[in-house]
């Protein structure tokens, strides 16, 4: 090599014989990280139909309201209305709201409950329109016939599945060619649409929304699934544009633990209402003298309606909270549709393919999970 006078860091691209100094990594900073699919895990089976269906159940109803108006703060009112009379049947012991009287149905005609009141040597109070009355449960005469059977109906609940594809290909030349940091072009390209068709699926679950008209798809219409915020429909809170507090927290909680059976066991938020989270316990936080780690950070949050995993999900609306039970929940492929590569006829001096996967959501009764919407996200 002959004398240039120059130094070898400073003669930089004009001298031929130096090579190229390129990483062998590729930087790739795009969220692509789906910590809702990550936390309900892969599903114990699959989808077998493009509509999915299962079935939910539920008990008898044990209450209803007080429907009554003219009645109201009687004490002494033997008949009046609720507003469904189906709920109860003679022999019932019934309560109103918290009051301490307990009161025994002698009969029901429709929606109208004839009581006697202040059954038991309870002391009688105000009928309460718009009350909850509670049927506390059945006394049988010893020896009487049996009454008419009660039953429910199981329900049948369903969804789409919904096609995630992309398309991606690579000629001869650049397959055939070194690339720095790439071992193999089409395996880099099939790994880059994965990551985006995972991300667009969690972005489906919580989102997604099926067709109004003919749902299960057809040549001119694309099948979608219904995603957890359009499935919950009974525990849906609105906070009014306010900020979010441990108080509307636990009152959506305590609203899906009355209406169901479900353990709440996840909390889902952006980053926005993370914040909020964190800042529960900010007031009540206590430091050494030697502390110099400032720490705000709630992972799970524990009520006394359920113990939740607090999981940071960049795909729910910055003003919304999810809350679910996650053992209800399961995101199922299509039989043989879990997310693959298909290769492509060729067409041309180039490889040709696509990543395909067939997806649903299964959210079981959606009164066992809940929303807060409208939540202040500044």
């Amino acid at each position: 090599m002959p004398f240039t006078g120059k130094a070898t860091y400073s003669a930089g691209a004009t001298l031929p014989e130096l090579v190229e100094d390129v990483g062998d990594i590729v930087g790739i900073v795009s969220p692509y990280e789906t910590a809702l699919l990550d936390h309900l895990g892969d599903p114990q089976r699959t989808a077998t139909s493009t509509v999915h269906e299962w079935l939910e159940d539920t008990l008898l109803p044990n209450h209803t309201t007080v429907n009554d108006a003219l009645n109201a703060g009687s004490t002494s009112a033997t008949t009046f209305t609720v507003t469904d009379g189906s709920v109860f049947r003679s022999g019932d012991l019934v309560q109103i709201n918290s009051a301490r009287e307990v009161m025994l149905v002698t009969g029901v005609s429709s929606n109208d409950l004839t009581v006697v009141r202040g059954y038991g040597s309870t002391t009688p109070a105000g009928l309460t329109d718009g009350g909850t009355i509670r049927s506390l449960g059945n006394a049988a005469l010893e020896g009487q016939d049996a009454d008419a059977a009660r039953f429910t109906n199981r329900a049948r609940r369903q969804n789409y599945t919904q096609i995630f594809s992309a398309t991606l290909e690579v000629s001869g030349s650049q397959q055939a060619a070194a690339q720095h940091a790439v071992a193999d072009e089409l395996d880099y390209q099939k790994q880059e649409r994965l990551r985006e068709l995972l991300r667009d699926l969690e972005n489906c679950v919580i989102n997604g929304v099926a067709p109004t008209a003919d749902p299960q798809g057809n040549a001119t219409t694309r099948r979608t699934m219904k995603g957890v915020l359009n499935s919950i429909t009974t525990n849906v809170a609105d906070a009014g544009t306010t900020a979010l507090t441990e108080s509307m927290l636990n009152g959506v909680m305590r609203d899906i633990w009355e209406t169901s059976s479900g353990a709440v066991d996840t909390i889902v938020v952006n980053g926005a209402q993370k914040r909020a989270i964190n800042q529960f316990i900010a007031s009540s936080r206590g430091y050494d003298a030697g502390d110099t780690r400032y720490r705000e950070l709630v992972s799970v949050y524990e009520s006394d309606f359920g113990v939740c995993r607090v999981v940071l999900c960049r795909s729910v609306p910055a003003d919304t909270l999810i809350l679910l039970d996650s053992s209800r929940v399961d995101v199922l492929p299509l039989n043989g549709r879990s997310f693959a590569y298909q290769p492509l006829a060729a067409t041309g001096d180039r490889v040709t393919g696509q990543v395909v996967g067939e997806y649903t959501l299964e959210l079981r009764n959606e009164n066992a999970h809940g929303v807060l919407n409208n939540l202040t996200s500044a």
